[in-house]
Order: structure tokens, then sequence, then C-alpha cells
């Protein structure tokens, strides 16, 4: 039986889950996730479903009439009978509350903004299709975010990052006998999301069929499911050949034949362990930043705008679907380019 990629089990497995999330919640909300599935990815569904989780036990445990049903039993006339204040109040329960299994939970901002837009796409759902015909999701203000800097890597942090993986410089002596055996293979991990910018599932999702050294380029799949190709440059060429004559020798676990990053178990790498080996090398280069992989995006995101000054390229080689996202994220460099315009422009010649 030939092997799944990797989004394919992704979003078999997150279709599991997302049943099992929502066996107990009313069978309306089997409709909306089967309704809004074209649009979304399995993993935005299920974080839905989660926060939809949280909002019917909220309203089954803090609402007296809720109370009195069982889960399945709450209907849409139900939920359309609750007022703006009632959402509100499910907001500021989510700054910390207690589940079920007595575990303690909080959320910041952007959390409860989260959750506040999942209720209003659950809610617009079924008021579109005219279920319903009062929408109090919608009578809520968004919260407001504060803007944060954008935490990237220097071009000089960049540069000893990749000395340091390679060498093994500044790791502990026990990381540094573990980083013998898996310093190809780092090293082509870190330089492929450094030199495409590639999110860390598009960078374990790929295969060996997926790289096209011909052309400089490979097939991945962006958030939604569709399928992209990014190209790269001559160092991310030399790091991923070398990875790959080391990694024709090694006989991978069944069922992991097309991976193209192995683990040590001789499986497909997962996020986690990518996400691990990031904080492990950026911490050897700097202490202040809390590197991820998103953050090593966003560095090659930098970069790519201060040689291009191009932010619909920015947009399109980082998968972005709609371009305010990126000028958002890039917004300080787009001041200093209209900066630099006021020396541009001569009236007079000297």
């Amino acid at each position: 039986m030939p092997e799944q990629s990797y989004h394919k089990q992704e979003d078999l497995k997150n279709t599991k889950k997302l049943r099992e999330l929502i066996a107990d919640l009313p069978p309306y909300v089997r409709d909306f996730f089967r309704g809004i599935e074209p649009q979304t990815s399995s993993r935005t569904r299920i974080a839905y479903a989660y926060d939809l989780r949280v909002f019917f036990n909220y309203l089954h445990g803090n609402n007296s009439e809720f109370g009195k049903k069982e889960l399945k039993e709450i209907s849409l006339s139900d939920l359309e009978a609750l007022q703006p204040v009632d959402i509100e109040e499910y907001l500021d329960y989510v700054k910390v509350y207690s589940s079920k299994n007595g575990l303690e939970n909080s959320n910041g901002q952007t959390a409860i903004k989260r959750k506040l837009a999942s209720l209003r796409s659950f809610y617009k759902y079924f008021y579109m299709r005219e279920s319903i015909t009062y929408n109090p999701a919608e009578l809520v203000a968004m919260p407001k975010l504060h803007e944060k800097n954008i935490i990237r890597l220097d071009a000089d942090e960049v540069a000893e990052l990749l000395d340091h993986v390679e060498s093994g410089q500044s790791l502990t002596k026990k990381q540094q006998d573990f980083h013998e055996k898996t310093k190809v293979r780092d090293l082509a991990i870190m330089t492929l999301l450094l030199g495409t910018g590639i999110r860390v599932s598009e960078c374990v999702g790929l295969n060996l069929s997926d790289v096209d050294f011909r052309n400089s380029g490979i097939s991945i799949y962006r958030k939604g499911g569709k399928e992209s190709i990014v190209y790269f440059g001559d160092e991310v060429e030399e790091a991923l050949r070398d990875y790959l004559a080391e990694r024709k020798k090694i006989v991978p676990a069944e069922g992991h034949e097309n991976a193209f990053f192995l683990s040590s178990q001789k499986k497909r790498i997962n996020v986690r362990s990518v996400e691990n080996l990031v904080k492990k090398y950026t911490r050897t280069v700097t202490t202040s930043k809390n590197i991820t992989p998103h953050k090593l995006r966003s560095t090659y995101g930098t970069s790519l705008y201060r040689e291009t000054g191009d932010i619909y390229l920015v947009a399109d080689v980082l998968g972005h679907s709609d371009v305010n996202t990126t000028r958002k994220h890039y917004a300080a460099l787009e001041d200093e380019k209209r900066r630099s315009a006021r020396d541009k422009v001569h009236l007079r010649k000297d």
C-alpha cells in the first residue's frame, strides 16, 4: 500500500479528532463543520471545535436555563436568544477558568479574539442560511490588540547560527554528542527554513518526490491544502544535497519511505522535533529573542523585502492569501522605504 502524503495523514488525523471533539455537542454543530470544510483547513476546524466546546460547556455550567438541558439539547433558538452581553460575559470567563478535569486555563487577548472569531463564524453560518434571524456575536466588538514588534534574527545572527549548526559550537557536551549524528540533517532543515520562509508543517511534510533540483524548487501544501512551488537558492540546494546523500544510506521505518527529513527513529520528523532543534541552536546566538520556526519565517520575509522592496512578492512567496497580512508584519520596513523617498527627488540641480 503506497504511503499517504503527510498532508493527507494530518487531514485524516484531524478529521477523527474533530469527530471526538463534537460528539457530545448538538447535531447542528456537525452541519456547521460540514458547511465550512471547503473553505477551511482541518487545523482551523480543530481550533473552532475546541473553542465551541468551551462555549457550550460555559453555557451549560453558568446559565441556569442551559443547565437544565443536556448539551445536545441546546437548540439554535436557545443560542439566538442570547444577547451581546452574554457573549461578553463568556469572553470575560475564558480569561481564567477551570476545565472539567480541574486544570486551570487562561487566555490572553489574542486567544480571546480568536474565540470570538470562532463564535462569529458559527453564528454567521446559520444566520446566512436563515436558520436564525439574530446574530448577537456580530454585535460584540473585537478586542483591540497592541501591535507587537516582529521578532527576527539579524543578518549577522543568521550567519552565526548556521556556523553553530554546522560546528556544534556553544552546545553542551551532551548536545554535541548527539549533534555529530544529526548535524547534516539539522543544517539542511535550518538552511531550508531560513532560505525559503516555509512553515514548519510544510518542512516536515516534505517528501523525496517533492524536491526538484533541476528547477530548484520544492512542492509544498500551503494552508487550506493548496499545492504550491517554492524556489530555493544555491545555499539551500547544497545543504539539501548533502543531507540527501546521507539520507540515501538510511533505511526508513515502514510507512516513512518517502519522507525527506527523518528522525533518529528513522520516521518522518515531526513539528515538535523541529521546534526543539530551532530552540536549541538559536539559543547559542541569542538569549534575548525567543526564536521559533515562525520567527525564522519572519527573518526570511524581512530579508526578501529589504532586497526587493516588493510587498506583493513577499506575500506570494510566504503564501499569504491577503497582502494586508504581509503589510502588517513588515509595516516598519515600509516606513523605512517611505522615509528614504524624501532624498530621491531633487527640485533643483546642484
